[in-house]
Formats: structure tokens, sequence, C-alpha cells
């Protein structure tokens, strides 16, 4: 029975510390229109983001700049799910157009990039995006902090109560009858 509830809570604490599945990882841009290095003849009405996991809206930045750094006008994300949407509020005219996103998942995790377009006769794509905009983002664990707070909690829980059934186990328990020889035998006299 000991040895059952030993190697259980050792399959617990190593099905907890598996490394993580692409379930756990973190959000990503699953596509985008108009899409990274596009060349298109006039400025699309809006820009749509669509991310692997749902977005919390509160959260959710998007701005569109031309290739002399300059922001363009453009509406609040409209968020809905996993998709985030602006709309030019101006008329911009042909040029080269960096998106930058920050966004932060329902789980908390933020979650950054850029890329960029042209629209009409604009200057190459690649020699346009700065580098503070094409620098990648610094990765981080792929395991939400809380997912890695509660393994951590659910191990040490884990070797507590092996631990402690292990050493119960093993420590002679005494037999108080025996250890009072008055008690064992009713009949002695005192």
């Amino acid at each position: 029975m000991i040895r059952r509830v030993a190697v259980a809570a050792l399959a617990v604490c190593v099905a907890a510390l598996v490394p993580a599945t692409p379930a756990f990882a973190h959000n990503r841009l699953t596509s985008s229109a108009p899409a990274e290095n596009a060349r298109l003849d006039t400025v699309p009405a809006e820009v749509v983001l669509e991310f692997a996991e749902a977005l919390n809206p509160a959260y959710t930045q998007i701005i569109v700049s031309d290739a002399a750094k300059t922001r363009v006008a453009v509406s609040e994300p409209v968020v809905d799910g996993a998709k985030a949407t602006i709309t030019f509020t101006g008329t911009p005219g042909d040029d080269v157009y960096t998106v930058a996103y920050r966004v932060v998942s329902k789980d908390g995790h933020p979650v950054q990039g850029a890329y960029a377009f042209t629209v009409g006769a604009g200057a190459p794509v690649a020699a346009q995006v700065t580098s503070a905009a094409a620098a990648p983002v610094a990765e981080s664990s792929p395991i939400a902090p809380g997912v890695l707070i509660a393994a951590l909690a659910l191990a040490v829980t884990a070797v507590a109560v092996a631990a402690f059934v292990l050493i119960r186990r093993r420590r002679p328990v005494a037999d108080p009858v025996a250890a009072d020889p008055v008690d064992a035998d009713p009949q002695a006299a005192p």
C-alpha cells in the first residue's frame, strides 16, 4: 500500500514536470491581412491580425507607421476572439507601412511583433522595416507562470507525502502492552 502511494506520488511529479505540450504554448500570430511583405496597389481599408488563441481586448494594441516612422491614424482595435482588426481613419498614400502589435492572451501572456507591407511604389519592404520593429521578441518559458507554480507546488506536496509515508513506515510502533510488564499479565502481582 505504501509503495503504491509513493509510486503514485512520483508519477504525479513526473507528469507535472514533463515539458509543456503545444497546448501550453503561448499565443502567436497565425495570419495577417495584408500579409507580411505584401505589395498592394491601394491602401487596404483595414488590417486584420489573427492569433492562435483568444485575445484580451483590454490589452490589445496595434500601431501602423510609415517609412518615416510616423504613426498612421487608425482606429482602436476591435477584438473578436482570436482576431483583432483596425481600420485606417486617415487617407494614407503610397508608402511602406509597418504594423506593430502587442497583445495579451486570455492566459495573461504578452506577445509582440511587427511586419511590413508596401502600398504602390513604396521602397522595398526589407529596407524600410526598422531594426526596433524587426527585433525579435525576448523568448520566455513555453510554460505559463501559473502552470510552473502549480507544478512546483504539486511536486513539493508529493515529495512531502512520500517522505512522510516512508518515515512513518520505518519507525517501529511501540507496543504499550509489551512495554509494561505489569499490564502484560493481569494475574501478576505488583
